[in-house]
């Protein structure tokens, strides 16, 4: 291998600074991270230690001008360890994990820089700061505040070892669940047994197998949540059953991948580092910096919708039961019946059967006629392809985003796909994030997990996946959208519980008719999906909400609970636990697991969303209202988009999120459009 220049010594010179893939090898992370840390701890030295009088500039923007080469290797090497791990990056990410913490409390925790912050900012009333720019004072208070900048150096200490020690077992839970979640995928060696499954899930689950060189068998991989959507159609209820103790089993069945013991050391260690930051639990810690600001104002919502969603459960339930009683066999509805007896309620009741919508769900025409379609209508985007420009997988796909006269917005990654070296779920990262303060621009990247057909065939998605694609979808556009001065607010920058809300936004366009009508066509007729159809799916469009909120609201008040012990706690039991804080909140009905049991509950054990997976439905609050405002305001129009753009997109984290969505709908969000959709009202 020729002794090349390590490509993130240096801004990319690509088009939108896109990294250059095609020159990364994996021994150049490691001393891009050591020379981008120390680059930065020189810098905020410098910054920490200047003989002049702290001013907004010589302070603030010095902070935000610092870290650049850091921040361009880590955004490449975390998308990889998510997207496209190998045991090299593996073993590096618990390397680094805990010299990014040290090095992460080596700035927040420097007095010198804490007395600058607090001077600037017990003079912010007279700086004559722009809005965006005393926003941006006020969150660096804040997070160094409450990061434990004013604690005594002894607690400092103590600080610094909780920081070193959950960042290697947060990170080592992710290794599990990965390893074992790839172990326990459901291996089949007769297509008899995937009876009930499409030609191209078929093809999938075998093109699966091959890729692991095993020939002439099926795989079933697992998806993140408990439920697998082959559990909808897999006629062979022995197989449900495989599918769903597979899916239950991770992290969880002893040996070198259980997650078990991460699990309470992580809590403990939350919550012992709380104490010594002042907060009762790591769930006041959390959301004392959101817009929630307090556990009691989470638990309240959440106890308010948690007993009807159980109630229209048990009502769906015995809805299942009495189909399953009048059957050939008839049998006790276990989780593994849910999914497969509720479409044949679906039919039946509303002549819906989202199976045979596969044909309609081309993930091209998706994507280019649907999602593609949809930013083009409401914001007059554009998208080309750029297949001159080389991604870190060859599944991955670029597009240029331009405005309608041509103006560049930035870049957009597509990795659709499945595979061994990629972690479960769906989401959003930035590659590039935009600021003017740097003159940076904008690539950002959305990963799903699509089982990819063998070659030839063509990718049919199911309505769950189309529904996710646009969803993750949102988040790019927050990601492309936002058009900031300081990298700190670059993006999808915002407060955890806001931050899906964009995103779940965008989901209202998979239905909107006029989109509907352009992408829904039958892969091989090429006819439009019939609109007998699509008026049936509008009027199941509250169907099972009962189970799905039930199994929500079950995870997000899991952790609620894991994270609402105290350091007094003693917790030894993580099944014993779990069962307590489901039966407490009345979601403990076995034939509705919690949509994330703890030891695969990858948001919050690893991936960021600790005390804060509430985020969702709090998030949907603003949502189903601002859906709402487009139903009452003509819907899909440009005039509807810009203003949306304008006044929420564009301004990325630069305000409170609060404040932006007043701007937008011109009061506080309603609750009310919610438990409609739900049907909670």
């Amino acid at each position: 291998m020729p002794n090349t220049p390590n490509p993130f010594l240096e801004p990319s010179t690509l088009p939108y600074q896109l990294p250059p893939f095609a020159d990364i090898r994996d021994d150049h992370f490691l001393p891009a991270f050591e020379q981008g840390m120390a680059e930065q701890l020189a810098e905020v030295d410098a910054i920490a230690r200047l003989a002049e009088a702290p001013t907004f500039e010589n302070t603030l923007v010095a902070l935000e001008r610092s870290g650049q080469m850091l921040e361009r290797v880590a955004s490449v090497f975390f998308n990889k360890t998510s997207a496209d791990s190998n045991p090299t990056t593996t073993e590096l990410e618990e390397r680094i994990a805990p010299l990014l913490s040290a090095h992460t409390d080596a700035i927040r925790l420097d007095p010198d820089l804490y007395a600058r912050i607090r001077f600037v900012h017990e003079q912010r009333d007279h700086l004559g700061l722009d809005a965006e720019s005393r926003y941006l004072l006020e969150r660096y208070y804040t997070e160094f505040t409450l990061a434990g900048a004013g604690l005594s150096d002894a607690d400092k200490d103590r600080l610094r070892e909780f920081n070193s020690t959950l960042s290697t077992l947060t990170t080592r839970f992710e290794k599990n669940l990965l390893a074992d979640t790839n172990e326990l995928a459901v291996l089949l060696e007769d297509v008899e047994d995937l009876d009930g499954l499409s030609a191209g899930e078929t093809s999938a689950a075998a093109e699966a197998a091959r890729e692991r060189g095993l020939d002439d068998t099926y795989l079933l991989s697992l998806v993140l949540p408990t439920g697998n959507p082959a559990l909808a159609s897999l006629t062979r209820r022995d197989v449900r059953e495989r599918v769903m103790r597979a899916s239950q089993a991770r992290g969880i069945r002893g040996g070198t991948f259980d997650n078990r013991e991460l699990v309470l050391d992580i809590t403990r260690l939350r919550a012992e580092r709380a104490r010594l930051l002042g907060f009762e639990s790591h769930a006041a810690f959390v959301t004392a910096d959101q817009t929630a600001r307090t556990p009691a104002k989470v638990a309240e919502m959440m106890d308010s919708l948690a007993p009807a969603a159980a109630r229209n459960a048990r009502i769906e339930q015995a809805d299942l039961q009495a189909l399953a009683d009048a059957s050939a066999e008839p049998l006790t509805v276990e989780s593994w019946d849910w999914a497969f007896l509720t479409e044949q309620v679906r039919t039946a009741r509303f002549d819906v059967d989202t199976a045979a919508m596969r044909p309609y769900f081309e993930a091209e025409r998706v994507l280019v006629d649907g999602i593609f379609y949809a930013a083009e209508r409401l914001y007059g985007v554009q998208f080309t392809e750029r297949a001159d420009l080389v991604a870190y997988h060859p599944d991955v796909r670029v597009f240029e985003v331009t405005e309608a006269d041509g103006t560049p917005v930035g870049l957009y990654l597509l990795d659709l796909y499945t595979r061994d070296s990629k972690r479960g779920g769906a989401w959003m990262n930035p590659l590039v994030s935009q600021n003017s303060l740097l003159d940076q621009p904008v690539v950002v990247v959305n990963n799903l997990n699509v089982p990819k057909p063998a070659s030839g065939q063509p990718t049919l998605l199911s309505f769950d996946e189309v529904t996710t694609f646009f969803h993750e979808f949102g988040h790019a556009l927050h990601g492309l959208f936002a058009r900031v001065t300081y990298p700190r607010f670059a993006g999808t920058n915002v407060f955890r519980d806001f931050v899906e809300f964009p995103s779940q936004v965008n989901e209202m366009w998979m239905l909107d008719s006029e989109v509907l009508a352009n992408y829904a066509v039958h892969y091989e007729t090429g006819e439009r999906m019939p609109q007998a159809l699509v008026d049936n799916l509008h009027r199941s469009a509250s169907f099972n909400e009962g189970f799905l909120t039930s199994e929500y609201l079950a995870a997000a008040m899991l952790d609620q609970a894991w994270h609402r012990i105290t350091a007094d706690d003693e917790i030894s039991d993580v099944e014993a636990f779990e069962r307590s804080a489901l039966a407490a909140a009345g979601l403990d009905n076995p034939a509705v697991p919690t949509r994330y049991s703890s030891t695969y509950f990858a948001h919050t054990f690893s991936g960021g969303y600790d005390a804060g997976y509430y985020s969702y439905i709090w998030s949907e609050v603003l949502d189903a209202d601002a859906v709402d405002w487009f139903t009452e305001n003509g819907g899909l129009t440009r005039e509807n988009g810009d203003r949306f753009r304008a006044l929420l997109l564009g301004v990325g984290g630069s305000k409170d999120p609060l404040e932006a969505y007043r701007d937008f709908r011109g009061r506080d969000a309603r609750i009310e459009p919610l438990l409609e959709r739900r049907g909670l009202a």
